[in-house]
């Protein structure tokens, strides 16, 4: 049995603590163990190829959009396999780099095997035993595989296996309504797919405060078709290669049929834990699988850490990098260090583009009480610039704790909403998280950043907030 200062399983986050570990101690022995491409889900099946192609799309929809202030472009081709070969080069360059260097530094073992346990502390990969006192879960996640009558016998693309497609449908319905479905609903009806996105939840992308989620279905409605609270009784084949689908609307109970050349499931993701067999060494998880960890991010089992997808939480790359910093202090410097989720941002890069961070208002009155939650809203036509894109219906809007003046949350949708929601996030990791900086600083103008300010300087009460957005005042 081979002994290790350190096994790390998976070749994503865990990444950075083995590199800064043998940087301060080159003289440690580490496994590296992961069966997929290194680079994590990010890089090989996430937000690095995912990007590579919704930006292709985006110069489509901006470019479309150039006729309301007077530039009329004509699209000639959108090359559908030209996009997908330049993000398959462009990843494959870099998982080979990654390949490489675990394959060549002197001090990492690269195993490219399914690791598990066989006892604490003791874990077995194509045929070799190893041991370690500090070992890194880093497992990542994979698809989830809903259980949908007649889908194991018919052909489907998961978000996983969908970069491997070669022909574009000329139409593709998405199983599910979140972000995972808006980025490819997006992708595909800008390369010329007809996309049909069909959500169980009664709202489009219900992890967004309302007046995005409804903004964004209406907007991304012009280029796709959206169904939401329907929930996919079965699939089947239709002849010549095309699949059918029978959603019921769970309001009425109708079952709507939807038929489509592929299908691609994006109903989120699910834990890897039942190929590690965690409860072997002594490491408990919850009843989905996700690994339980401390606020430390230690497991039940000393010494054995967990990042990532890995214990469910919040299933983005930069809070796997944040995290991999917090096993880097507690485990290898042997401080201890929370973790601290109170600002956690996101980005759903569709068009419209969004972006969230912290509270939203229901959560913010649930904690704070009505009477302490102040909102601001603004709309991007209102500021210089907004009026010069023509942009209409898009805004930011801004959740602030009343008398201490700390910010709570913000919420994005319009062009760079990822840029635009920046200067919020960062305050957010301020001492006092106080809004003061944005409404005293200055903002270039007419930059689009002023719609950020004037949301922080049009701050009412929520109830007042609700009232005018039922009376249509805003």
């Amino acid at each position: 049995m081979k002994t290790y200062d350190l096994i790390a399983i998976g070749t994503g986050s865990a990444m950075n603590i083995v590199e800064a570990m043998l940087q301060q101690n080159p003289g440690r022995k580490v496994a590296v163990i992961d069966r997929d491409d290194p680079g994590g889900i990010c890089l090989t099946r996430g937000c690095i190829p995912t990007k590579l192609l919704v930006y292709p799309a985006e110069v489509r929809r901006v470019a479309e959009a150039g006729k309301a202030v007077g530039v009329d472009v004509q699209i000639r081709k959108m090359d559908f396999r030209g996009v997908m070969e330049r993000m398959r080069t462009l990843v494959g360059r870099d998982v080979g780099d990654i390949r490489k260097g675990l394959s060549d530094a002197p001090n990492i073992d690269y195993y490219r095997d399914t690791a598990e346990f066989v006892g604490p502390y003791e874990l077995k990969a194509g045929g070799e035993m190893m041991t370690s006192k500090m070992i890194f879960l880093c497992l990542g996640s994979r698809p989830l595989i809903p259980d949908i009558h007649g889908l194991e016998d018919v052909e489907h693309y998961t978000s996983d296996t969908i970069l491997n497609l070669r022909k574009l449908p000329k139409t593709l319905a998405i199983l599910g309504g979140g972000y995972i479905a808006a980025e490819y609903g997006h992708f595909f009806s800008a390369m010329g797919s007809k996309v049909f996105i069909v959500g169980r939840n009664p709202r489009f992308l219900p992890a967004e405060e309302p007046e995005v989620s409804d903004l964004a279905k209406k907007a991304m409605s012009e280029f796709m078709t959206i169904l939401t609270n329907h929930e996919v009784v079965a699939v089947e084949s239709s002849g010549k290669g095309r699949k059918r689908i029978l959603a019921k609307d769970r309001a009425t109970g109708k079952t709507v049929p939807v038929t489509a050349d592929e299908i691609l499931l994006a109903l989120g993701r699910t834990s890897n834990t039942d190929l590690l067999h965690p409860e072997r060494a002594g490491i408990r998880t919850d009843d989905q699988g996700w690994i339980v960890v401390n606020d430390y991010l230690e497991t039940s089992q000393p010494g054995v850490w967990a990042l990532g997808d890995a214990v469910g939480r919040h299933p983005f790359k930069h809070v796997a990098n944040y995290e991999s910093r917090i096993v880097y202090y507690n485990a290898v410097l042997g401080q201890r260090v929370k973790t601290d989720y109170h600002a956690v941002p996101h980005a759903v890069f569709s068009h419209p583009e969004i972006a969230s961070v912290g509270m939203r208002q229901k959560e913010a009155v649930a904690s704070y009480g009505a009477d302490r939650v102040l909102v601001g809203f603004q709309r991007f036509h209102n500021t210089a610039k907004g009026e010069a894109m023509a942009l209409e219906d898009y805004f930011v809007k801004v959740l602030v704790e009343e008398g201490t003046t700390k910010i709570l949350g913000a919420h994005v949708i319009g062009p760079h909403a990822a840029l635009l929601i920046q200067e919020i996030v960062t305050l957010m990791y301020t001492g006092d998280m106080s809004m003061r900086p944005i409404v005293t600083g200055m903002h270039i103008h007419p930059a689009l950043s002023e719609v950020v300010e004037r949301a922080f300087i049009s701050l009412m009460r929520a109830e007042d907030y609700d009232e005018a957005m039922r009376q249509g005042w805003m």
